[in-house]
């Protein structure tokens, strides 16, 4: 009897042991899944908010600043060119969104696609917003391009009357005729069949200044671009007088893209052998 007790005595502590280490795994795995499960709701609540997802853009508008500036760089052969060939771009895109958000239409910000410039995108506004919108872009070009004259001219630097040269030609530029260019929609504004003239200007602007692969790909984008619209327009698909502009809108328009258009070109002529 006395060795039978002394013989279960060692397999019932055993058996206690074991009963709590059980529990305490079991009470440890609990705890665990009640973090996880507050873990997983809190995404679930994060994720339903969406809240989160308004940096992104932001995140990639700022990204692609940098990017672009790496790639200007390669392209230039210098860092210094690339920033401030960068930040003309920015304050050109900047004019667009300034002007639609001081209407009250929710643009986005900037966009860069290195090599081939940057965009602003804005979900409605006006037909007269949107045209006010498209011609800001140029004009705030246009005073980048001046600033950096009256700083060339002010210390004797080649290099930033280069860049006030680069920054007029390419605002005129910017103003051909033709989408998706902000003369494109401009021009679209007045009459869109005006984007007829913009094919031959673009085809020359190519012919005097197409020099290397980069020009043939920027080509092809254009091209690429402007096809769906031209096409549409050719085929009858498109009035090209349903801008939704009256005619006196129309008329202030025309004259403010031809003025902005001579100032780009006139600062461009000005400064190209200084």
């Amino acid at each position: 009897m006395y060795d039978d007790e002394r013989l279960r005595q060692p397999r019932q502590n055993n058996q206690g042991r074991a009963a709590r280490t059980a529990g305490g795994v079991a009470v440890g795995l609990a705890a665990l899944g009640a973090k996880f499960f507050a873990f997983f709701k809190g995404a679930l609540i994060a994720l339903a908010s969406l809240k989160w997802l308004l940096f992104v853009p932001k995140l990639l508008a700022f990204g692609s600043i940098f990017l672009s500036i790496w790639v200007y760089a390669l392209l230039f052969g210098g860092w210094k060119i690339a920033i401030v060939f960068v930040a003309m771009i920015f304050v050109h895109e900047m004019g667009h969104y300034l002007t639609w958000r001081n209407f009250g239409v929710q643009a986005r910000l900037p966009m860069f696609i290195p090599g081939l410039g940057a965009f602003t995108a804005a979900p409605g506004g006006t037909p007269a917003q949107n045209v006010a919108a498209a011609i800001a872009g140029p004009i705030f070009g246009i005073g980048a391009a001046a600033v950096c004259w009256g700083y060339g001219l002010e210390h004797h630097d080649p290099f930033w009357i280069a860049c006030a040269y680069i920054g007029f030609f390419l605002n005129f530029f910017n103003l051909i005729p033709l989408p998706p260019f902000d003369g494109g929609a401009i021009a679209g504004a007045i009459d869109a069949r005006l984007w007829y003239l913009g094919i031959p200007l673009f085809a020359a602007w190519m012919l005097l200044f197409a020099r290397s692969p980069f020009s043939v790909i920027f080509l092809l984008f254009i091209a690429f671009a402007a096809w769906p619209r031209l096409r549409a327009l050719w085929h009858g698909q498109l009035d090209p007088r349903a801008s939704g502009l009256t005619p006196r809108q129309r008329l202030a328009t025309g004259l403010g893209y031809f003025a902005v258009a001579l100032v780009a070109l006139a600062g461009a002529s000005a400064t190209i052998h200084r």
